[in-house]
């Protein structure tokens, strides 16, 4: 008889009204405007009630994806592979732990993958902050980053891959969690994340709920969705996320 939980209807996925987790079982590919030979797998968009698009990218040899991003900036992660990005007139080859950041209005494409190369992306419709220019593209690796001990914790170390500064409103980071690390308390703040686990196992809260994650498990969460990780399992744990920074909450 199967063990597999899919054969009898059942998911890890769950999607509520604040928060989600969509496990890999559940994926669904769609066809997007400018993407061509590439697995497009749109993990957390406006259709569920989020501000922003997280989107999974895998590549077949001589795949590309073209973005013409307007209002929109864009930021993508190499997980596997490589790919070579075009933009501001330049291209750069970017491996596992490479990224880059696309401002708003910055045309940009992705070419010359290998094959079965696979990002994960995070897009927002860019605020503009009255006096400050929009930000400049950005090519970095995660290496480039050292992991700073999170509330003070060095089993949990924050590696933040963009600058914080005021004309950015878009904050991506990294979280390294050696196992039995965890979020010191539960948290509840304005910021939307979009959050992928990147390797090991844990244990997530959203709201009144406590899921089993793993590598390779999407998570949304509204603003004001508490929430809580600890890391589990004999390896470390670890997940990229995004958030909304620096603009204005005043009506």
């Amino acid at each position: 008889m199967s063990t597999n939980p899919s054969v009898y209807g059942d998911t890890r996925t769950h999607v509520a009204a604040r928060h989600a987790l969509i496990a890999p079982d559940g994926h669904v590919s769609s066809s997007l405007p400018g993407v061509d030979n590439a697995t497009a797998i749109v993990l957390i968009s406006k259709a569920m009630g989020a501000n922003l698009t997280q989107l999974s990218l895998t590549f077949q040899t001589g795949g590309s994806a073209t973005f013409d991003s307007g209002e929109t900036e864009g930021f993508a992660y190499v997980l596997q592979g490589s790919v070579n990005v075009e933009i501001a007139g330049k291209t750069h080859s970017l491996e596992p732990g490479g990224f880059v950041f696309a401002p708003a209005g910055a045309g940009w494409k992705l070419a010359q993958p290998s094959e079965g190369t696979r990002l994960n992306m995070f897009f927002k419709r860019f605020v503009p902050l009255e006096g400050k220019g929009a930000p400049d593209a950005i090519i970095g690796h995660e290496s480039q980053f050292t992991g700073q001990p999170y509330l003070g914790d060095e089993d949990a170390t924050l590696q933040i891959l963009l600058p914080d500064r005021p004309e950015f409103d878009m904050a991506v980071n990294i979280f390294n969690y050696n196992p039995g690390a965890c979020l010191p308390f539960v948290e509840t703040h304005i910021m939307e994340h979009g959050l992928l686990m990147l390797s090991g196992k844990g244990v997530y809260r959203l709201e009144d709920r406590w899921y089993p994650v793993e590598g390779g498990d999407c998570i949304w969460m509204a603003p004001y969705c508490p929430q809580w990780f600890t890391a589990m399992g004999k390896v470390p744990a670890r997940y990229i996320y995004y958030k909304d920074v620096n603009r204005s909450v005043l009506p």
